[in-house]
C-alpha cells in the first residue's frame, strides 16, 4: 500500500512536469496486482485525469510472458510465479479504461524501456520528461524511473499513485529515487504544478471552505 504522508523529508530537489515535454507511464496495473492496485487506485485516476485535461499523453505497460525465452531471472526469482499473456490476470484492471490514443507497451522484465521501443517511441514525439506511477513502487516503477533518468528523461515519481506490497518497500524507494533519480510529486502538487492559476476546493468546516489556487492555501468564503 503506498503512502506519501512521509515524503516530504525525502524531497530536496523541487520542480513541475512541463506538460508540453512530458508523458504519463502508468506502469503494469493489471489484474494480477489488483490487491496492492486498489488502494491507489483512485490517487491514480486522479493523475491520469490531470495529465489528460494538461494533454499530457498516457502510455500503459503491460508486463506478460509468453515463453521460457522470456522469462529471463524473474521464472528463478519468484519461483514460476509470473504472469502469462492472455490470462486475465495480464488485463489491465477495468477501472482504467485507456482511450483509443491511448499507448499501450507490453514488457518482460522490470524496465518499461528494456526491448520494448519505448524510449523511441517517447523521443519521436519529443517527450522529455516522465511522470512514473502503477506498480510495483519498487521493483517495475523504480526500475523505470532509475532507467529514464540514465537515458536522458527528466523523471517524476508519484508518492501517493504508485504501490507495492510492504510501506517499508515504498519508503525506501522514494528516499533513494529522491536523492539520485527523480522529483517526487503527488496529486496535489502534480495539480498545483500543471494548472498554476486554478482554484480547487478541498473540503468544508463549518460552512468554510478550504481552497488552493497554485501553491497557495486559504480559508475561502462560501
Amino acid at each position: 500500500m503506498a503512502s506519501s504522508s512521509s515524503y516530504e523529508k525525502y524531497d530536496i530537489r523541487k520542480r513541475n512536469p512541463n506538460p508540453k515535454v512530458a508523458a504519463l507511464l502508468v506502469i503494469d496495473m493489471q489484474n494480477y496486482f489488483s490487491s496492492m492496485a486498489q488502494p491507489i487506485l483512485q490517487n491514480l485516476l486522479t493523475t491520469i485525469r490531470l495529465c489528460r485535461r494538461a494533454s499530457i499523453p498516457v502510455i500503459f505497460t503491460r508486463h506478460s510472458h509468453k515463453s521460457p525465452s522470456d522469462y529471463g531471472m524473474l521464472d528463478e526469482w519468484w519461483r514460476g510465479d509470473l504472469i502469462f499473456d492472455g490470462t486475465p490476470e495480464s488485463h489491465l484492471m477495468p477501472e482504467l479504461n485507456p482511450d483509443a490514443q491511448d499507448h499501450v507497451v507490453h514488457k518482460n522484465t522490470y524496465s518499461a524501456f528494456r526491448n520494448t521501443g519505448l524510449q523511441e517511441y517517447l523521443q519521436e514525439r519529443g517527450v522529455e520528461e516522465v511522470i512514473v506511477t502503477g506498480v510495483m513502487t519498487n521493483l517495475c516503477c523504480e526500475t523505470t524511473a532509475r532507467e529514464a533518468f540514465i537515458r536522458g528523461f527528466r523523471v517524476f515519481f508519484s508518492t501517493d499513485a504508485t504501490g507495492t506490497s510492504d510501506p517499508e518497500l515504498h519508503e525506501a524507494t522514494l528516499k533513494n529515487l529522491a536523492y539520485g533519480f527523480a522529483y517526487l510529486v503527488d496529486c496535489n502538487r502534480l495539480e498545483g504544478g500543471l494548472f498554476p492559476h486554478s482554484t480547487t476546493y478541498l473540503t468544508t468546516f463549518s460552512g468554510i471552505k478550504v481552497c488552493r489556487a497554485g501553491w497557495m492555501w486559504a480559508l475561502c468564503g462560501s
